[in-house]
């Protein structure tokens, strides 16, 4: 290597195989270096143009965000990502993870995709959870008779059959049911543990039935996750701790484990009758779902945008995740209809089985991980469609800079937030690794009201809301992913 570069003290500039780079900065020079094009060089994450410029270029995209907005919000395409969803929701239903529903659910988004004339629509094929509820039910029969809503957890085994009949112990927190460990042998846990955040009161779902478990328990209840509850049971996955023994696992309404907090601070024995018939079958075939705009002139680079195709079978899953996979792809539409085709590629990836844990998502990573350096961003939206409010983003100090710049073209429908951290379980491998990542931020406080319900259906959502979303959706991939240099990471 030594005799390609040489530096000349008089006018500090590089020379590599005869092209000269003033102040190329290492990633650059190391770019020629290993033989990538040269004009692949001027465009990797980031570092030759100025501040000032940078904030020029991006200024310059008003007139395009404006045209964008008017066609989502105002023109021809108003209301098109509601319709998209009706129509597709309408036709599938709900789509869970292994089912029938959800192949449907994948065949009519390929064909779909392939008739609105986007570029490169395919499928990639991977193996997901196909876990089945069957007949369950939840019966007090003491102190009274009533029928308890439920809904199993995902992954729950059955009850024997003819199911279990027990004694309910009532505890708030993992702490009072160490604490109680004495009183759980041969027993039903039911948590009422109050809802102080998604993701910390989540944790009753996914380890509440091991936890019972380790103390003699014979089945777990837990109070739904959710802040407000219309006697609905909301379902959601739950993991079983290896070594520990499985008990079936399902969820109650906020309505009923109050209820029955009450009856036992009053010293009153609780019986339920629970029964389920819950099995897991063998890993089924899917596949994630994808389709693009290409890029003009770095097509292997890639803006990724996406949401999960599979759901909850309860509901239609229109909320959740129904609105993401809309928008994504209305998102390509927007750009399609005005010709706008960006430096590089704006990939939408429809994700199978993200409610397992993104299973879909981690084996699209395993696959495209060789080619992490051409992902410019990755983006996902799975907290509702609802009127958007700006963007949530992961990245370095000055990539987020430039991501403040990029928000302010959305001033015209005042979705100028920037957030941080972004959050996505199909794209959370990808920022681990370093990559940026983005996640829609909208007015969401509803949002679990409805999640791993049967409320999840078109009821929840707005035309309007979803106009503005999917302009949001569509000005942020065109810029990024045409601006002259990727994101700096």
């Amino acid at each position: 290597m030594g005799g390609l570069l040489e530096k000349s003290d008089r006018n500090h500039h590089l020379m590599l195989g005869g092209i000269c780079k003033e102040r190329m900065p290492p990633l650059g020079l190391l770019c020629l270096l290993i033989g990538f094009p040269q004009n692949s060089c001027t465009h990797l994450h980031g570092g030759l143009k100025s501040w000032e410029s940078t904030v020029e270029e991006i200024t310059g995209y008003a007139g395009v965000a404006q045209k964008i907005i008017d066609l989502a919000v105002y023109g021809d395409a108003r209301n098109r990502s509601y319709e998209k969803l009706a129509n597709f929701t309408d036709a599938v239903g709900n789509r869970l993870s292994g089912s029938k529903n959800l192949e449907r659910a994948i065949d009519y988004m390929y064909n779909a995709l392939k008739q609105d004339g986007l570029d490169n629509v395919h499928l990639e094929a991977v193996k997901i959870p196909h876990w089945v509820r069957g007949e369950e039910s939840a019966m007090m029969v003491e102190p009274r008779h009533y029928k308890l809503a439920i809904l199993g957890l995902g992954s729950s085994v059955a009850t024997p059959v003819g199911g279990i009949e027990a004694e309910v112990l009532v505890v708030q927190s993992f702490d009072e049911l160490k604490q109680r460990a004495s009183e759980a042998k041969g027993k039903i846990v039911m948590y009422n543990q109050p809802f102080v955040s998604y993701e910390e009161t989540a944790e009753y779902r996914a380890k509440g039935a091991s936890e019972a478990a380790k103390v003699g328990a014979l089945a777990s209840l837990i109070r739904s996750v959710t802040p407000f509850s219309i006697n609905s049971p909301h379902t959601g996955w739950q993991d079983y701790e290896e070594g520990v023994i499985q008990i079936p696992a399902a969820c109650i309404t906020l309505e009923d484990a109050q209820m029955m907090a009450r009856i036992a601070q009053r010293g009153q024995r609780i019986v339920i009758r629970l029964t389920m018939s819950a099995q897991t079958l063998p890993d089924a075939d899917s596949f994630n779902t994808v389709a693009e705009i290409t890029g003009s002139k770095y097509p292997e680079q890639v803006v990724l945008i996406s949401g999960h195709l599979d759901s909850w079978d309860v509901g239609h899953g229109a909320m959740d995740d129904g609105g993401g996979v809309a928008i994504s792809w209305e998102a390509l539409s927007l750009l399609k209809d005005l010709g706008l085709r960006p430096k590089r590629t704006v990939r939408a990836v429809l994700w199978s089985a993200e409610e397992p844990g993104g299973v879909g998502a981690k084996q699209y990573y395993e696959r495209h991980k060789a080619n992490i350096s051409n992902f410019n961003i990755v983006m996902e939206s799975d907290m509702g469609t609802f009127r958007p409010q700006g963007f949530q983003f992961s990245g370095k100090p000055k990539a987020l800079r430039i991501m403040a710049e990029v928000m302010k073209l959305l001033q015209p429908i005042n979705a100028t937030k920037l957030e941080e951290p972004a959050e996505g379980t199909d794209i959370q491998m990808w920022m681990d690794a370093g990559v940026p990542g983005g996640s829609l931020l909208t007015e969401n406080s509803k949002y679990f009201w409805f999640h791993h319900t049967h409320g999840d259906t078109m009821a929840v959502q707005d035309p309007v809301e979803m106009n503005l979303c999917s302009a949001v959706w569509a000005i942020l991939s065109y810029v990024i992913a045409d601006l002259d240099e990727m994101l700096p990471r």
